[in-house]
């Protein structure tokens, strides 16, 4: 079928989880391939448990720890399947795929996928051109919506991590998207807090927050028509940068086809001008923030932080003791300064 702007496949892997197939809108009509390696249906182990200190629920998937560790690159379980290669994705190319993990985070409540944004095992997303970025945009938007509407979810979190130093387990350009059957730490905090701002100012913080760093603009990176990326004030990070769109949007399913492509463009304006900081990739965490699927939704407004635990050319930030112990950051790096340089580097 025909998605807002791709063709979408669906079809099954041997064991019964979903695969669908992203397309460009006008691509011919795809009939998907077989898989062929006849897997057992997935028995998840997945346990949520409530910290009574913080009210923070812990997930043990103790199945995960058996999941793919760092393939050869001729064995990659993303790439398109070759004869003597069977995979993930049983056709023998495709544009972006989206499937159910084979190694999920959660089971029965909440869902994860992995989104794979291109065959070509070589690339990253910095690589891709804009037509495709604008493909993997389509599918975020399609899966968004989906998971929104499932019963068992609460929040739908699309990410990347990329680079070895990040975590990464397999080296394919890919990303997941995690549909929390709670809400996320993360985000009953964010919550809270825009909701003592609109009590207190009537306003919606993000939205305040936008517009304070357009009227500063020194932290500001790179901005265009509809978006605008800066370094936040108070940034965690030695590298963080945050796209925001100028329009209060819950998900990214609201995006218009002018804020989709304005997005792709700026994203990979970022992407490169971070790759273009040291003489090799930088590694990076790319973090949708929406508004939950069902509390708070009038408060929540769409943007993606974009970070990198790298803090010079040959040292990382690690979470040590006031991180990790404290949940205090302490950074080595100045927001303002930060920005400056993204704006100088090439992209």
């Amino acid at each position: 079928m025909t998605t807002r702007g791709a063709r979408r496949t669906d079809t099954k892997l041997s064991d019964g989880r979903d695969l669908i197939y992203y397309d460009p809108a006008d691509a011919p009509v795809r009939v998907p391939l077989a898989d062929t390696r006849g897997l057992a249906a997935p028995k998840p182990a997945v346990d949520l448990r409530t910290d009574p200190l913080t009210g923070d629920v812990i997930t043990f998937a103790t199945h995960r720890n058996t999941r793919t560790y760092l393939p050869p690159a001729d064995q990659c379980p993303l790439d398109a399947s070759t004869p003597g290669n069977p995979t993930e994705i049983p056709d023998h190319d495709y544009n972006v795929a989206v499937f159910a993990n084979r190694f999920p985070s959660f089971a029965g409540p909440g869902r994860t996928e992995v989104v794979c944004f291109t065959s070509d095992h070589n690339k990253s997303f910095t690589d891709l051109s804009q037509g495709q970025a604008r493909l993997v945009v389509e599918a975020w938007a399609d899966r968004v919506a989906e998971l929104s509407a499932r019963p068992d979810v609460e929040y739908v979190f699309p990410f990347e991590n990329r680079g070895r130093e990040i975590g990464v387990t397999l080296s394919h350009p890919h990303g997941q998207i995690y549909a929390y059957p709670f809400v996320p730490p993360r985000m009953r905090t964010l919550m809270a807090r825009a909701r003592e701002h609109f009590e207190t100012t009537g306003g919606n913080l993000f939205a305040d927050i936008l517009a304070a760093e357009r009227k500063a603009g020194i932290r500001v990176v790179a901005e265009n028509e509809t978006w605008t990326a800066f370094v936040p004030e108070a940034a965690r990070w030695p590298v963080e940068v945050h796209l925001y769109p100028h329009r209060q949007v819950a998900d990214i399913s609201e995006l218009t086809d002018t804020e989709r492509d304005d997005f792709v463009q700026l994203y990979l304006d970022v992407l490169r001008r971070f790759d273009s900081l040291y003489d090799e990739p930088l590694p990076y965490i790319a973090a949708w923030h929406a508004a939950p699927v069902r509390v708070d939704r009038e408060l929540g407004y769409l943007h993606l932080e974009l970070l990198s635990i790298r803090r010079a050319a040959d040292k990382i930030k690690y979470l040590a003791g006031s991180e990790s112990g404290m949940g205090s950051f302490i950074s080595d790096t100045r927001p303002e300064d930060v920005a400056e340089t993204l704006r100088k580097v090439s992209s």
